[in-house]
């Protein structure tokens, strides 16, 4: 009782909700859900691990088998539900006596508290992210992952936005969401099948990484733009500008705060003695630059993510992200679950004629996505012998990243249930193409053999990668004996 009275008084939104809810079934609705998505995120993350695919694909799978397209555990007024279709809500009605009448306020309360749990998970998935960014390394990789990475963002933002305005007739804030969510790349997949194959140190290898961080930098950039177009309904271009300037400054401000206040965060966790001396305070930091985001206009996400930045060039930087990793563990997983749950992916159902033009839209999308990234690497210049088409193909995955565009828009209301479904058909397909489309561009590298070294050649620019020099092992006494 007290937990929900406390909940209400931070939300009032989930004041009216639960005025006349049973607050101990509203807190068993919760659990419950709980128990289905981290059920949910955990099976499908093995499983997705299992065959080579990242983990949070397999939470995003999973959420859409326990929401509104498969098994109807998980589901939200928002996606057209009520409380009948909740097998949750049924399961307390058998089991623990929750009357019908009581139930729709049960069952607006508990979708309320699991949407605001997604929503903390989003912000502390974007913190974690900024942590992970290093800007000493973005200043780094020069001007040709810049290149790639602006390509990369404004070719398939832009060829999106237009084509779904002049083709489908789509209006232009969701025209612009659904464009904004062609332009990020995950980092995290490409990186991975990189390391496998070995080119992750190669130069192709750097400036894919590179620009996959940049693109996401102006993802979160272009997110926070749109996000806030899709508050109001319509696209002012005086106040475009006025968020890509204030979105932009306020990341440069952040950098510019961490020189400042590295020390001082340092010097505050040194002082404290009790348990949390060190996540706590970051935490503090990263919600009031969240709030202050939220304040001019921009996304919270944005104000999290500037805060990793600011922390990531801390000492603690290390030991801080241990610490983060179990928070986002309990939470993030709930945004992605969360994600899938809405996704009705009914209304791709071809045998449905209305259905046929969300088809039509995905696929439009996923042609976009592929094309839009592929020629990113035409634009790598100076560099002889560079594969260039496998920097293309490095940047199509659009990842955790592009669920956070889809989760985003989907709790905005500015996208449409066909719409919806398309922008996540387009995360799931570019997220499970691009490991073996990078196995194929990137050939087994050959192997020649000389005098006194061993010297791995580049199969499709015939150019030195790694030389070994010969292993040689010298005998003890004992191998002398026996030799």
């Amino acid at each position: 009782m007290q937990f929900l009275d406390a909940v209400n008084f931070s939300f009032p939104l989930l004041a009216s909700a639960t005025k006349a809810a049973d607050s101990s079934m509203v807190v068993a609705a919760v659990l419950l859900s709980l128990v289905v998505i981290y059920l949910a995120s955990k099976v499908g993350g093995e499983l997705s691990n299992r065959v080579g695919l990242p983990p949070v694909l397999g939470e995003l799978l999973g959420g859409v088998v326990v929401g509104v397209s498969v098994l109807h555990l998980l589901v939200f007024p928002e996606g057209g539900a009520d409380s009948s279709s909740s097998l949750i809500m049924s399961f307390l009605q058998t089991t623990a006596g929750l009357s019908p009448e009581a139930t729709p306020e049960v069952f607006a309360a508990q979708s309320e508290v699991v949407s605001v749990l997604a929503e903390l998970g989003v912000i502390i998935l974007l913190f974690e992210i900024g942590l992970e960014s290093n800007l000493k390394d973005l200043m780094a990789v020069g001007v040709q992952a810049i290149v790639v990475a602006v390509v990369g963002v404004v070719t398939p933002f832009a060829a999106g936005t237009i084509g779904l305005m002049t083709i489908f007739g789509i209006s232009a804030v969701p025209a612009i969401f659904a464009g904004a969510a062609l332009t990020a790349t995950s980092i995290g997949i490409t990186s991975k099948v990189l390391s496998e194959l070995g080119r992750l140190n190669s130069k192709e290898g750097q400036i894919i990484i590179g620009a996959a961080v940049i693109d996401d930098v102006l993802g979160i950039i272009v997110l926070a733009v749109v996000a806030s177009l899709a508050k109001d309904g319509a696209v002012d271009v005086t106040k475009v500008i006025y968020l890509i300037i204030s979105a932009t400054g306020f990341l440069l401000g952040a950098i510019v705060l961490g020189n400042v206040f590295n020390k001082s965060f340092v010097a505050i966790a040194d002082q404290l003695k009790t348990r949390g001396e060190l996540v706590i305070p970051a935490f503090i930091f990263a919600f009031v630059m969240a709030y202050f985001a939220a304040a001019i206009h921009l996304e919270a996400i944005l104000g999290a993510f500037a805060a990793g930045l600011v922390l990531e060039e801390s000492d603690k930087r290390k030991e801080l992200q241990k610490q983060v990793i179990p928070i986002a563990d309990m939470l993030v997983p709930i945004f992605f679950v969360a994600v899938g749950a809405k996704t009705d992916l009914g209304v791709l159902n071809p045998g449905i004629p209305s259905n046929r033009e969300g088809l039509i839209m995905a696929t439009f999308l996923i042609t976009v996505a592929i094309i839009g990234k592929v020629i990113t690497g035409l634009t790598v210049f100076g560099q002889p012998g560079i594969n260039r088409l496998a920097i293309g193909v490095g940047m199509i995955p659009r990842g955790e990243v592009g669920l956070v565009f889809a989760g985003v828009g989907a709790a905005s209301g500015a996208l449409s249930k066909p719409l919806g479904a398309a922008i996540i058909m387009m995360v799931i397909l570019t997220t499970f193409l691009a490991p073996p489309l990078l196995r194929f561009v990137f050939p087994e590298p050959k192997t020649v053999a000389t005098d006194s070294e061993e010297l791995i050649l580049d199969a499709s620019s015939g150019t030195p990668l790694v030389i070994e020099p010969p292993q040689f092992v010298i005998p003890t006494s004992k191998d002398s004996q026996e030799s």
